[in-house]
């Protein structure tokens, strides 16, 4: 399982729109340089770029990924097996902990959309930074061959 990072997005404080970058330094213990403070396990969220396009589709609408809210867009990959395990985005790596729920904020952007993203963990999911470095856009993402560690609510 192979894909690719098409975008990166730091939100720099609560509300705030999004800042759209082709690449972020990603630092252990803190999240990405520039986004706000967040929870050690909700350092990064990631959204799969398919699963955004599905929802949209049952509810007619047509909104940019950075209406979700997620740090990181990728394409190609499977997001539901990657919870409890490592994930790769170049040379940064995440443990995944497990599902970004969709908020209200999705139906305030789009009447449907919160419950369309339910499914399949379509909203994506959060990790926290065990690798830390460059992360750009371009960026092969798959699972890694570090020993996963336990996955913990966050």
């Amino acid at each position: 399982m192979a894909g690719t990072v098409v975008e990166i997005h730091l939100y720099p404080t609560v509300g705030a729109p999004a800042t759209t970058l082709l690449a972020v330094e990603a630092v252990v213990g803190a999240g990405l340089t520039g986004d706000q403070r967040r929870r050690p396990t909700r350092q990064v969220t990631v959204l799969a770029l398919e699963d955004w396009q599905r929802a949209l589709d049952e509810i007619g609408a047509d909104l940019p990924p950075c209406a979700r809210r997620a740090n990181v867009v990728v394409s190609g990959i499977d997001l539901p097996a990657t919870v409890g395990q490592r994930l790769r985005l170049g040379e940064v790596e995440l443990q995944i902990h497990g599902e970004t729920k969709p908020c209200d904020q999705m139906d305030a952007a789009e009447q449907g959309l919160r419950e369309a993203l339910v499914p399949s963990l379509r909203g994506g999911v959060h990790g926290s930074i065990e690798i830390g470095g460059a992360l750009r856009v371009g960026d092969e993402v798959r699972l890694s061959e570090s020993e996963p560690q336990m996955s913990t609510n966050g």
